[in-house]
């Protein structure tokens, strides 16, 4: 069966968002590619699973023209994927059993905040690869909020960058 796998970024605090939803804390390290694991999810899954805020925000996003091939490239795969965006009037919850039976690859749960916590509550979210980075916010939008039970992971892998951004990558267990 397909996996459901939570790909972001996040503080060292925890934090998705800034209390203005500012996101400005995620740098271009030119060494955060990890050996290119970006690309390798984006190999990895035929799907993305947004929330309508994030949806709005990310979901059509186009870089510059004047954008590097790189950047270019990066959003014309993530464009490719075939979309699912949860609100109370489209997607919702009750439509993820029948989505995951259907043949294809794994699935990016890009967000945001609450979509996280219902697919978490409803323990959908298999894969857990966290981009950790080296700053403290100390307020904002948490990754984790109003889980209603403990979750088991078992690390699988670490990446750093010279930056100190950690790449965490675990799997659920249990």
């Amino acid at each position: 069966m397909r996996k459901i796998i939570l790909d972001l970024a996040v503080t060292l605090d925890g934090f998705i968002e800034g209390p203005n939803g500012e996101i400005d804390w995620i740098s271009e390290d030119p060494d955060a590619t990890f050996d290119n694991t970006f690309g390798e999810l984006l190999s990895s899954i035929d799907t993305i699973f947004y929330g309508r805020k994030s949806y709005d925000l990310w979901g059509n996003f186009q870089p510059d023209e004047n954008a590097p091939p790189m950047i270019q490239e990066l959003y014309q795969a993530i464009h490719s994927k075939k979309k699912y965006v949860f609100s109370h009037t489209k997607t919702t919850m009750n439509d993820v059993p029948e989505i995951l039976q259907q043949p294809g690859k794994d699935i990016w749960l890009y967000g945001g905040g609450q979509l996280i916590t219902s697919f978490m509550n409803a323990g959908l979210v298999d894969v857990f690869r966290l981009a950790v980075f080296p700053v403290i916010l100390g307020a904002g939008k948490p990754l984790f909020k109003d889980i209603q039970e403990r979750v088991g992971l078992k690390l699988n892998e670490v990446k750093s960058s010279k930056m100190g951004v950690l790449m965490l990558n675990y799997d659920k267990v249990g």
